[in-house]
């Protein structure tokens, strides 16, 4: 208890809030096991994997939990089964991923960044009826444009070769929106008219200086389009038919799935070391991506 100037008392607060804004310990408790179970609901798949590539066809069929009774020379058999099946490529498929998605991420993060600020800092006619279009495309799941992009980049001869997957994924109608919605806000009137008053051009405000206002949404722009990239296997299944050179991981793990008897755990080890680069990715971004989400939440 403490005591207030004219003599009374009071129980001071122990937190940094009002003792009214303190959540009971019903709440809390609720709060807690909702929090790990949605934890144990995510880690689980991955904790699955882990396990699941440290073992044979046979201790797969058991459903053990656990880890095999020889970890380490079950995972060296899978990675040289692995290795064997896909005749020493799927690091190299490993690689295309990371390049389809890299080169579609940058591209397409500036595509996006720079349509948002136009749309956003330039009246111009038909701008209402471009914001409909672009929250049009936003309804509209990948898939269903596979088969009209076939047919574009068939009839420009680009099957089979990269462009056939970095073109179609450098567009992101998110990314347009989120990037529109940041600039909006985020980028000040008065720095554009100054910039122009003092004579820069559109371009040299853009990219000296736009650039570095919206670089909190470009990040979470590229995670977006790096890991929709990377995840995407109904476009590289219909682009890369002739070419096992091309094939991103995605690709290249599902042809060993659709063999006859796979070695599961030898898919399942080659799955694994294909989301490592995800987890770099997003571990190394991760600070960015954050501010880019909760700063686009809150200007939107």
């Amino acid at each position: 208890m403490a005591t207030l100037p004219d003599g009374r008392w009071y129980r001071p607060s122990k937190a940094d809030h009002a003792r009214s804004l303190e959540p009971s310990d019903g709440a809390k408790l609720v709060t807690w096991v909702v929090l790990v179970l949605v934890l144990l609901y995510f880690l689980f798949p991955l904790y699955w994997l882990i396990v699941s590539a440290t073992k044979t066809n046979a201790q797969l069929s058991e459903g053990s939990l656990g880890l095999s009774d020889d970890p380490l020379s079950t995972m060296k058999a899978n990675y040289n089964a692995l290795m064997a099946w896909t005749d020493g490529m799927f690091w190299r498929w490993v690689a295309n991923s990371v390049f389809y998605s890299t080169v579609a991420g940058v591209i397409g993060t500036l595509i996006s960044v720079m349509a948002g600020y136009g749309m956003s800092k330039f009246k111009f006619r038909g701008a209402s009826v471009l914001q409909l279009a672009v929250l049009g495309g936003l309804l509209l799941p990948i898939a269903l444009l596979t088969i009209p992009l076939y047919i574009v980049m068939h009839s420009l001869g680009l099957t089979d070769t990269i462009w056939s997957i970095i073109i179609p994924s450098c567009v992101s109608p998110f990314g347009v929106f989120l990037g529109r919605m940041y600039a909006a806000t985020s980028v000040p009137d008065e720095l554009l008219e100054a910039a122009r008053i003092d004579g820069a051009g559109e371009f040299r405000i853009f990219f000296t200086m736009v650039l570095r206002l919206l670089a909190p949404a470009m990040v979470t722009i590229f995670l977006f389009i790096f890991v929709a990239t990377w995840n995407n296997f109904l476009l590289p299944l219909m682009m890369v038919t002739n070419s096992t050179e091309l094939k991103p991981v995605t690709l290249g793990l599902y042809g060993m799935m659709s063999y006859f008897d796979p070695t599961y755990g030898a898919v399942l080890q080659g799955a694994l070391l294909g989301v490592l680069p995800l987890a770099v990715i997003f571990l190394f971004l991760q600070r960015f991506w954050q501010a880019g989400l909760a700063a686009g939440s809150v200007k939107g």
